[in-house]
């Protein structure tokens, strides 16, 4: 019944450079995009990285990306996007919330 709706979203930009780097940084087949959190309470932080798909995971394709989620780490994430920022100083994945960024606008 949920299947087509997805907690995390990926940015065009970020999809662009998660692709890039399955391919240019041989990621072996069977791993995709892992996106949760580490620690726990209040001190919960966002982590995305790659992985092999586990028992407990939700799985998406977003962006011809496979989206591994762990079922309890759903809640901490619903509602972000997974961006790409690249600047002078810094270049890297961050988690926006889009959200956050109309009422901003």
């Amino acid at each position: 019944m949920f299947d087509n709706i997805q907690p995390v979203t990926i940015s065009p930009r970020a999809a662009e450079e998660i692709l890039k780097i399955m391919q240019t940084k041989n990621i072996p087949d069977g791993y995709g995009l892992r996106v949760g959190v580490k620690g726990g309470g209040c001190g919960v932080s966002l982590l995305i990285g790659f992985d092999k798909q586990k028992e407990t995971d939700i799985v998406y394709t977003i962006s011809g990306i496979p989206v591994y989620i762990d079922k309890r780490h759903t809640m901490y994430i619903i509602g972000k996007e997974v961006d790409f920022f690249e600047g002078e100083d810094a270049r890297g994945f961050m988690f926006v919330d889009p959200k956050e960024a109309v009422k901003k606008g």
